[in-house]
């Protein structure tokens, strides 16, 4: 990942780029047809970009000089107005292609065609249905509510955290237990994919850290009924972490964070079955992997 962001960090408008990026000055020009993933791309006067151009990935990128608006597949995307940096990502259930759109204030407009690469996700077939479930109780259905109203509540506070262009770390080491978009199918019927990624310690207590700079926007007071203790943090630019299942929180909503700082204690609380940390990383509604931030465990 460092080598990535180091690449990207190279790259500028006078420098030869490393590879042709598709640009064209047509919104109906054809998408690419071929990516690979990690990608580094750039054209003169275009946009630069480096990142994971596959399902639960992302991109990060300058927007071409001159750029006064920036969307993806339409919906409007930030972008940092001192250095032209932007962030963009995918969700796991991404299609196959997307486009960057910048309009230039001599109105010009600048379109990069992306193919997002599919994934083979880890997939369970049962042969039988779901275990049919007890019918929730009056109690549970307003507690989640409330639970649910909060979560989407942190999830729009725009903090201004810059963690967003770090490159990220590990929060704990441990063995990874549950993998991001795994999902079973019940006599054919999916199930929930799993929207994390889940790092095993065989004990609760053992301290985990911020993976990048950022804002606590959720800091539970007192277990939440699925989650347990959730600590979520904003990394700005529509980025954000959530921890699940913690024993202890070390930080409250409001404080700022650093990358490898000391935010809370790793547990069961909530629904689990033992310790564990279950990480998940959002960009606005897409559900990414938090392994294609960070690589695989040292």
């Amino acid at each position: 990942m460092r080598r990535i962001f180091a690449a990207l960090a190279a790259l500028a408008p006078a420098l030869a780029p490393t590879a042709a990026q598709p640009v064209q000055t047509s919104a109906s020009a054809p998408f690419a047809t071929a990516a690979s993933a990690p990608v580094i791309a750039a054209a003169p006067g275009g946009f630069t970009y480096a990142g994971e151009l596959t399902q639960g990935g992302w991109l990060r990128g300058t927007v071409p000089r001159g750029t006064v608006a920036l969307a993806l597949d339409g919906a409007p995307v930030d972008f940092a107005a001192d250095d032209l940096r932007f962030l963009v990502a995918f969700d796991r259930d991404a299609g196959p292609s997307a486009m960057l759109i910048a309009t230039l204030a001599d109105g010009r407009i600048i379109t990069s065609p992306l193919a997002i690469s599919p994934r083979a996700w880890r997939i369970e077939r049962v042969a039988v249905g779901p275990r049919p479930g007890a019918v929730p109780s009056e109690e549970f259905a307003r507690r989640r509510a409330i639970e649910l109203e909060r979560i989407n509540a942190a999830r729009r506070i725009a903090s201004g955290s810059q963690g967003w262009r770090q490159d990220f770390v590990w929060p704990a080491k441990g063995r990874i237990s549950g993998r991001f978009g795994s999902q079973r199918i019940y006599a054919g019927t999916p199930g929930s994919y799993h929207s994390g990624i889940d790092i095993a310690t065989g004990a609760s207590g053992t301290p985990f850290v911020a993976p990048a700079d950022g804002v606590v926007i959720l800091a539970a007071a007192s277990p939440f009924t699925l989650e347990g203790n959730l600590l979520m943090i904003d990394h700005g630019n529509g980025l954000n972490s959530a921890f699940l299942h913690c024993s202890e929180l070390a930080v409250r909503e409001g404080d700022t964070v650093r990358r490898g700082q000391y935010v809370g204690r790793i547990g069961a609380t909530g629904r689990a079955t033992g310790p564990h940390l279950h990480w998940s990383i959002k960009w606005r509604d897409a559900r990414l992997d938090p392994i294609l931030f960070t690589g695989p465990m040292d």
